[in-house]
């Protein structure tokens, strides 16, 4: 079974956080359903961006639209946090045993 649960790319119910706890590491239906989902949404995020610079750019935008284009941005920040978060979960966490000591600076000194 897998040691840490995921944050799916979804919210739950009342907009909670949802995760999957699975033995499948990565393989199974739902795994890849959100692999997918956080696709699509780095995808819309992208795209979302290309219509704001358009829309900022053109003087006869309003407000009505300004503040539209606003709400999807924010869904669209919301969604990368959450997969940030998500992908993060996931990182291998280093064992102190297999650290290579203090970081050094580009000059050689430790940090």
């Amino acid at each position: 079974m897998s040691v840490r649960p995921r944050l799916l790319p979804w919210p739950g119910p009342g907009g909670k956080a949802c995760y999957l706890v699975s033995d499948a590491d990565g393989e199974g239906y739902l795994s890849r359903l959100a692999d997918e989902m956080e696709a699509v949404q780095l995808q819309m995020g992208a795209e979302l961006i290309g219509h704001a610079r358009l829309m900022l750019g053109d003087r006869k935008t309003d407000a009505r639209e300004l503040r539209y284009l606003s709400n999807r941005l924010v869904e669209a920040l919301q969604d990368a946090l959450r997969l940030a978060e998500s992908r993060g979960g996931r990182l291998p966490v280093p064992d102190e045993s297999e650290s290579d000591g203090p970081a050094q600076t580009e000059e050689g000194r430790n940090e």
